[in-house]
């Protein structure tokens, strides 16, 4: 595991991030301007692209909540905007991560080569690029297909040239030592939140659905993940030790001996507490959690909450140490197996979903190199219909079945962005796929 942010290293960073979003919003802003996205009709001297581009954009805005008016057909920008800028930041910075971390590769097309950045600026000419950059953010969305959606016309506007410029600079201004850090990917959202954060708590509003994600993102510190999932996951697998092993229970001379004896490869437990009970032999403080599966395979850990990943990742970790420990896997296998059937998480942020599935993969990567990892079973639980109900059911035609499970969808989810992951998915009384 590599190391977490230096204290210096992370003020750099916040200062970055923050610059970042300030930059990248700014040439968002003059994109869509420019686009007339917010205006009533496209312009004169627009093109049949760019009118193409602005009706995408304007209904990708529309679905993220900005208001359209059926009157004057004016549309706002506000959701647009800090989705156009975040996709583009972080499409750079995620590139980087790969780079530094020697996980970036070409296309398909090209062999699923390795690639430096410098590669990237030759083979640019070459690939129909403009310059290294553009064709290491092209590689990393493809790498990356479920984290950049190929579709989004988000990814596909183009910044002002020398404000992509500004935003290059500020990402190259940060060490080579912020990209392999185990941590970075958790501070970078925090810290892209944090001035949105400030004016919310400043205004003493109530929350509501756009507060929300900004106001309750904090990045959980490594200590605190690991004593929570060392007293868990760390004391199940302490009492299967014991259970097989019951003098362990009675000779053992401290908590030090006992964690030493059921350390795994990678995973120390570094924070499990054991205590002894009436007969004086030693248990789990926090107990053997008997309920649960009996091995590891057969866990299904769940983070309802999961910001960035941190939690995710952290299990992660220790699944695969389990799973190599219990059965005949090599670490390739363990690590697939591990993503597609033992994690899952919840998150009512769709960009800070995005920043788990990277955390994950990336920390996937770390352990075995580059390869195809399944599809993660990490969604977004604060997406809404962001539409009338009426026009919400005309996509059901004339079916009326089909219309009665769409009109289940909507009430359920109608407050998805406020709710999240405390959505009950049997509230709606019967299977939701009703056609």
């Amino acid at each position: 595991m590599s190391k977490t942010l230096a204290k210096e290293l992370r003020k750099k960073l916040e200062k970055i991030t923050l610059s970042a979003r300030t930059a990248a919003e700014k040439a968002a802003e003059s994109s869509l301007q420019f686009l007339a996205v917010h205006e009533a009709k496209p312009r004169p001297h627009m093109d049949p692209s760019q009118r193409a581009m602005r009706n995408r954009l304007r209904a990708r805005g529309k679905s993220l909540g900005d208001v359209r008016d059926s009157n004057s057909n004016i549309q706002e920008l506000t959701r647009l905007i800090e989705l156009v800028a975040y996709e583009n930041w972080h499409r750079l910075l995620f590139a980087r991560f790969l780079a530094e971390n020697h996980l970036l590769r070409t296309d398909e097309a090209n062999g699923f080569v390795p690639v430096s950045l410098q590669d990237c600026e030759d083979l640019a000419p070459e690939l129909g690029a403009k310059d290294g950059w553009e064709l290491a953010c092209r590689f990393a969305r493809n790498i990356l297909p479920g984290v950049f959606r190929a579709e989004d016309p988000a990814l596909e506007i183009k910044l002002a040239p020398n404000e992509e410029a500004g935003l290059r600079a500020i990402l190259e201004a940060l060490p080579e030592e912020v990209f392999t850090a185990s941590d970075s990917l958790g501070w970078t959202y925090q810290f892209w939140q944090a001035e949105k954060k400030e004016q919310v708590n400043a205004a003493g509003n109530k929350i509501g659905a756009d507060e929300l994600p900004s106001v309750t993102q904090l990045f959980t510190e490594d200590y605190m993940v690991d004593f929570l999932l060392d007293n868990t996951m760390g004391a199940w697998h302490a009492s299967k030790v014991l259970a097989a092993n019951p003098k362990l229970a009675v000779t053992a001379q401290s908590e030090e001996e006992l964690r030493n004896a059921v350390a795994l490869p990678g995973c120390p437990w570094n924070y499990l507490r054991f205590i002894k009970d009436q007969d004086g032999k030693w248990k789990p403080a926090a107990g053997s959690f008997d309920g649960w599966p009996k091995t590891a395979k057969k866990l299904k850990c769940l983070d309802p909450c999961m910001g960035s990943g941190h939690f995710v990742v952290a299990m992660f970790e220790r699944l695969v140490a389990l799973r190599l420990a219990e059965e005949t896997l090599d670490e390739t296998a363990a690590v697939t197996a591990v993503i597609h059937e033992n994690l899952f998480g919840l998150e009512i942020d769709p960009r800070c979903t995005q920043i788990a599935a990277f955390n994950l993969a990336l920390a996937a990567w770390r352990r075995v190199g580059y390869c195809t990892l399944p599809p993660m079973n990490l969604a977004c639980s604060g997406l809404a219909p962001n539409a009338r109900l009426e026009d919400w059911l005309k996509l059901a035609g004339q079916n009326d079945r089909l219309k009665g499970g769409m009109a289940k969808l909507y009430t359920l989810f109608k407050d998805a962005p406020v709710l999240g992951s405390l959505i009950n998915p049997r509230a709606a009384g019967s299977d939701l796929v009703d056609a």
